[in-house]
């Protein structure tokens, strides 16, 4: 299969650039993914047309504001670094762990080719940081540096000189609005490097209504990563290699995913990041959702077979993207192209901020 098989003409206007003007003030589009039958409707329609029994899992991970600004000390122009994990130790089985302060973190940067070993940069803060050796060349080719600071650069520092990291495609800077509005509202565990933008659309109102109509709901966190920011770059699909992210799933949500399967109840992911949190998780001989913490760079497309998610909510993905694939494989890619060309003809919004659709 090829990646340019998910390519979508999508005009430019139709990428939401903000939020709705009230949070869960935006368009439904539900799709049967058996018949390929799809209805509009508003996403406070969403409540009604879940079936009472439905237990729903959501990702409840909170945006780190890994974006930060410096400048750079040997051309005094401004860099954008995009942190994406603390390392505690080099890559390398010698070598040493990394103390508090100065520490290192990997990191995302434009044009990373100029960023080479021994540059500095300086912070707002006074702040100050420098790429530090790949010795293993482990990030050659790469988007990403080692950048080592001079102090401890943890949540309490970002929550005071980072940005939110909004995705590329919202082409403006993060504002006061988007600290609110680019966090889900049960979002608790810090460390994705971008939102479980399916959730954005809940309201404590819609919550509680869920609550009222017998739905279960609980929770699983995944940490987004690159994967939201990187292309398929791979011409065959089955070339692609997803980068690892973290998850975790208490005993609760394991135990109430297991008997919601063993009772025949639906179980109704919120978002990607919930269905490659359960799918990764779900032991398939034993039928039970296994819980704790690891990894996973789980790549589902068309073909893959799901064990334990039977529906979804989600919003509209980008072209030859990960995710739309993803949605593909489990609604069936006619199905999945027929609705989304629908959804453009009927201009829906896309993306992050965009509409979002409900598939059972």
């Amino acid at each position: 299969m090829q990646t340019k098989d998910f390519y979508f003409d999508l005009p430019e206007e139709l990428i939401a650039q903000e939020p709705s003007a009230v949070r869960g003030r935006d368009r439904l589009l539900q799709l049967d993914r058996n018949t390929g039958a799809w209805a509009d409707h508003e996403f406070a329609d969403l409540v009604s047309l879940i079936d009472p029994g439905t237990l729903m899992v959501f990702n409840d991970s909170r945006v780190r504001k890994a974006r930060i600004y410096a400048t750079a000390d040997s051309s005094g122009n401004r860099t954008e670094f995009l942190l994406i994990s603390r390392i505690h130790s080099l890559p390398g089985a010698d070598s040493p762990a990394i103390p508090s302060a100065p520490c290192v973190w990997k990191a995302m940067v434009r044009n990373a080719k100029r960023h080479k070993s021994g540059r500095t940069y300086t912070f707002a803060d006074g702040t100050r940081a420098e790429i530090i050796a790949d010795s293993q060349g482990l990030l050659d080719g790469t988007e990403f540096r080692y950048l080592q600071f001079d102090r401890l650069v943890d949540d309490v520092w970002l929550d005071a000189q980072g940005h939110l990291p909004l995705p590329p495609y919202i082409r403006r800077d993060d504002s006061a609005a988007d600290q609110d509005r680019y966090q889900t509202v049960y979002a608790r565990t810090v460390g994705s490097v971008a939102a479980p933008t399916a959730g954005l659309h809940f309201t404590p109102e819609i919550l509680a209504s869920l609550d009222e109509r017998g739905i279960e709901r609980r929770s699983v966190t995944l940490h987004v990563g690159l994967g939201t920011f990187l292309p398929v770059r791979s011409e065959r699909l089955e070339d692609h290699t997803m980068h690892s992210e973290s998850f975790s799933v208490s005993r609760e949500t394991a135990r109430a995913v297991t008997q919601a399967k063993r009772e025949g109840r639906p179980v109704l992911a919120v978002g990607t990041t919930s269905i490659r949190t359960l799918e990764s998780a779900w032991n398939r001989e034993e039928r039970v959702l296994e819980p704790g913490e690891r990894d996973t760079s789980i790549f589902i497309y068309p073909g893959y077979e799901f064990g334990v998610v039977d529906q979804v909510f989600t919003n509209f993905h980008t072209p030859e993207s990960t995710l739309l694939m993803l949605v593909s494989a489990f609604a069936g890619k006619e199905r999945i192209f027929a609705a989304y060309r629908h959804a453009v003809e009927s201009r829906y919004r896309f993306f992050s901020y965009g509409d979002s659709m409900y598939i059972r």
